[in-house]
């Protein structure tokens, strides 16, 4: 893990107000519309008002987002035109949405901002993120991407297209099979510098977009790997290297809860770092939901950062302002 000095952070302008938006895969595709370009626009332009009043209010943002959707249908494009075009590999895949859809995001805000008569300079970076050749993901993949395929047609499949690993899907009526990738921990932003600069200069930034394009060192050069990084921890990560005072995570739900699903069950307005910590080795946050989320929230709380918002999408200036949404403190 990348050391920083996290006395800068804390004893920035009192005045910057910097944030880092991680943008939750449904602000951009939805389940219950079809998931074409023009329903992906007409869900964005729907998706951005919290983080209109943030500019508007004078918040500096970096954006992130996520490419669950985008990415599983890039991957079926590469195996329906195999044989006609050079298969691209997974890591490229993630560099591509991070052009197409930081673009959607981009043209969006900017003509949101310019109906609300504000002026700000929006730009979109292909970001690089690096992860440890030796996570221990690599060796055991863990992210399910991808289509679903009878378990014979998966290996079929898996052999012509090199792939290291398939698995069945759990909880899948029908018994299919998915194939599995590596979801390291993101150690560092190699473009963050220049994100930070461009941010501390008043610029909206779009970074890091589906977890960012994981990449290695060897031998002293920066190699992509195919592999899938949570979005949110690498949005901790973006926070932590632009030394931002606030991450800020949009999902699907308005607040985090404890005993979710039963009658215990108890939602949080605003928890302290050390109780979430304790809820989450509790086993509060089960891997598949919250819990990179929460994961996400104390790395960066631990590195410098002084508040997480976790609320849902249509509810985030308002969790900023206090009136919704779970804050966590130190």
């Amino acid at each position: 893990m990348v050391k920083r000095n996290t006395k800068s952070a804390r004893n920035g302008s009192a005045g910057t107000k910097k944030a880092v938006v991680a943008l939750g895969g449904n602000a951009i595709s939805m389940r219950d519309r079809p998931d074409t370009i023009p329903n992906q626009f007409d869900n964005t332009y729907e998706s951005l008002d919290s983080i209109i009043e943030l500019i508007r209010h004078g918040y500096k943002l970096a954006i992130t987002h996520g490419n669950g959707p985008q990415v599983g249908n890039a991957l079926l494009r590469v195996e329906l035109s195999k044989g006609k075009a050079p298969i691209l590999p997974l890591f490229i895949c993630v560099a591509d949405l991070q052009g197409g859809m930081g673009y959607m995001i981009e043209q969006t805000l900017q003509n949101r901002l310019r109906e609300k008569g504000t002026r700000r300079n929006v730009t979109t970076l292909v970001t690089q993120v690096v992860v440890d050749q030796n996570d221990p993901d690599f060796a055991d993949p863990t992210k399910f991407v991808g289509q679903f395929y009878r378990k014979d047609i998966a290996h079929r499949i898996a052999g012509e297209m090199g792939w290291q690993k398939i698995k069945p899907f759990p909880g899948d009526k029908l018994g299919r099979w998915r194939r599995v990738v590596a979801s390291p921990q993101p150690m560092e932003i190699v473009e963050s510098r220049v994100i930070k600069q461009l941010v501390e200069e008043g610029v909206i930034v779009i970074a890091a977009g589906g977890g960012g394009i994981p990449v290695i060192r060897k031998d002293d050069k920066l190699v992509g790997v195919d592999a899938v990084i949570d979005k949110d921890r690498a949005a901790a990560v973006l926070a932590r290297e632009i030394e931002a005072e606030l991450l800020i995570i949009l999902t699907d739900i308005d607040r985090v809860a404890i005993n979710f699903g039963t009658p215990q069950q108890k939602w949080l307005s605003q928890v302290p770092l050390m109780k979430l910590i304790e809820y989450y080795n509790d086993g509060q946050f089960p891997a598949g939901s919250m819990g990179p989320k929460v994961e996400a929230a104390i790395s960066f709380l631990q590195n410098g950062g002084k508040q997480v918002i976790i609320t849902s999408i249509e509810k985030g200036f308002e969790a900023v302002r206090g009136k919704a949404g779970t804050r966590i403190v130190k």
